[in-house]
């Protein structure tokens, strides 16, 4: 019911109904007023995710979404570690509900007495060891400080990366804005972004920019928009293609690397996807120049959809201005006045 909308399951409800009852799992009144209310509300747009989870937790299946110090991800942002404590934890409470340990009735009803029961059945099992040994709770909160681990060393990569940088930028010496070409450029992407056809789609989306609600300063726009090659702002529950991952595989080093020689050379300098990629230090043989050229042929693509490449695929002086700016912005936040 909640996969498909709202007004769709409502109008499915009663033959549903007919069928679970048929085969004999008829489900409560309770329930089934309770789904009915439910359901109007999210199509009227005024059900909370809280609601719907709460909802979902009266099943007697579905995990209480804040434990403790822990809590579970939506299904698509999951880890497979999360994932399958996750679904050994639904198992666990599938196997009370068959024994008549939980009554989903009295969940139904925000029972607090059994509404805390239901709570403690689980902390009980996230802090007890499973076969293997290992004890749910301590094994999610590990991999959570882990990541954040991981994070604070990516941010002190980008924060070191943006800091040569700007010593690169600062022996180049001034790169001026040329307007004229930030204007036409940017009078050209309102045009596309609205359009919405490839390569274009890709710049929309690693941007995050409404097509319909674009900003009216060039320079903001333009660098939000050059910003997403670097830093795309890919929802994860939508998938991303295969150009999209090579995008993303790129790292500190790469774009560095790619930027800082194109900070140097200046306008007109060759920027194939098989340039760039000889700009990488790890670059050393025919072969790693192919797979480094295969990750930057998108970034190519959004780069002359800008204007900061032209149709040779060389840089032109609104790219030497605008994407070290834009991979600084990326990097750490430096906004261009």
């Amino acid at each position: 019911m909640l996969n498909v909308p709202s007004k769709d399951a409502l109008a499915a409800m009663p033959a549903l109904r007919r069928e679970l009852l048929a085969a004999g799992n008829p489900f409560s009144a309770g329930f089934w007023e309770s789904a009915e209310s439910l359901l109007r509300r999210i199509a009227e747009g005024a059900a909370t995710v809280g609601e719907v989870h709460r909802w979902l937790e009266a099943t007697g299946t579905e995990p209480t979404a804040i434990m403790g110090l822990y809590v579970w991800d939506v299904e698509s942002a999951r880890t497979p570690l999360g994932r399958e404590l996750h679904d050994l934890l639904v198992a666990h409470l599938e196997g009370y509900l068959s024994a008549g340990d939980i009554d989903p009735e009295r969940l139904l009803a925000d029972d607090p007495t059994a509404r805390q029961e239901y709570l403690s059945l689980q902390e009980r099992w996230m802090t007890s060891p499973l076969p293997d040994g290992r004890v749910p709770m301590h094994e999610l909160l590990d991999e959570e400080d882990e990541d954040d681990d991981f994070l604070a060393e990516w941010e002190a990569a980008e924060q070191a990366a943006a800091n040569e940088l700007r010593d690169v930028l600062a022996d180049v010496g001034e790169r001026p804005r040329p307007d004229p070409e930030l204007h036409a450029a940017c009078r050209n992407l309102r045009t596309a972004l609205r359009d919405g056809s490839w390569p274009v789609e890709i710049l929309r989306a690693g941007s995050g920019v409404d097509p319909n609600n674009l900003d009216s300063d060039d320079q903001r726009l333009w660098l939000r928009l050059a910003e997403g090659v670097v830093n795309p702002m890919y929802d994860p529950s939508a998938g991303t293609s295969v150009d999209e991952i090579a995008t993303i595989a790129l790292d500190h080093e790469d774009w560095l690397a790619a930027v800082a020689a194109l900070a140097r050379g200046g306008p007109a300098t060759p920027a194939s996807a098989t340039n760039l990629a000889r700009f990488l230090e790890d670059a050393d043989d025919d072969d790693d120049i192919r797979v480094l050229a295969g990750w930057f042929i998108t970034v190519v693509e959004q780069w002359r959809v800008l204007g900061a490449l032209d149709e040779h695929e060389r840089l032109t002086p609104l790219g030497w201005w605008g994407i070290p700016e834009a991979l600084l912005q990326a990097w750490s936040g430096d906004t261009v006045v």
